[in-house]
């Protein structure tokens, strides 16, 4: 299968109609069974330039090379932010308004680094726009099926999103060990089921989400 290279047609768009900026947006770690879900979102303007040679979705890429792009992802973007929501966030509202939550809180982010969010365009992975469900007053977000392989600045932001989110399940497996966090980053490994048997659900967990997964 040939891989896939994302462009910034979309984005170039966006911006000849009007945008001030492009968002590109994409979450990471919706279906782990531990950990935050976390957004990140990736700011480019007219002035953009090529982007990192190699950039992908996050998903197409090995840890090594995730760990050397994101860096220089975060360089070529205007500016970039992870926002989270905790694994108790999740069990109390659900999947879809914890995206909304750490959506929100990436966009405040930018905000406070002056980013003109409301005369820009979200461009937002997927094709439920779950993001506007969080705001008060809505953005203008535009879905699209696999943005994070075919638009570069969601690609930005979904290895950036996923390099912060994989160090924060490193530093977990030193604190609490036995869960293999540092290899399944809190997916539900054969490795990371039998740990949750024999040691139990920690503060990590969404309980929620161990009830259907035993």
């Amino acid at each position: 299968m040939a891989v896939v290279e994302p462009t910034l047609e979309v984005e170039l768009a966006m911006l000849s109609a009007g945008a001030s900026c492009v968002i590109g947006c994409d979450e990471v770690g919706r279906g782990a069974l531990a950990g935050p879900v976390a957004v990140g979102v990736a700011v480019v303007t007219a002035d953009v330039g090529a982007f990192p040679t190699g950039l992908r979705d996050s998903k197409l890429l090995s840890e090594p090379r995730r760990e050397l792009l994101a860096p220089l992802a975060a360089a070529w973007v205007r500016h970039s932010a992870v926002g989270l929501a905790s694994p108790q966030e999740v069990d109390t509202v659900g999947i879809i308004a914890a995206l909304g939550l750490a959506g929100k809180r990436a966009l405040a982010l930018l905000h406070a680094d002056g980013v003109d969010i409301r005369g820009g365009v979200v461009l937002l992975d997927g094709n439920d726009d779950w993001l506007n469900k969080a705001l008060l007053t809505p953005l203008d977000v535009v879905t699209r099926i696999k943005a994070d392989q075919d638009c570069a600045s969601v690609s930005a932001a979904s290895v950036i999103a996923k390099v912060h989110r994989d160090r924060l399940m490193i530093a977990a497996d030193l604190h609490t060990p036995g869960y293999g966090w540092k290899g399944n980053k809190g997916y539900g490994s054969a490795e990371h089921m039998a740990a949750i048997g024999s040691l139990g659900a920690t503060e990590q967990h969404r309980r929620s989400w161990l009830k259907i997964a035993q």
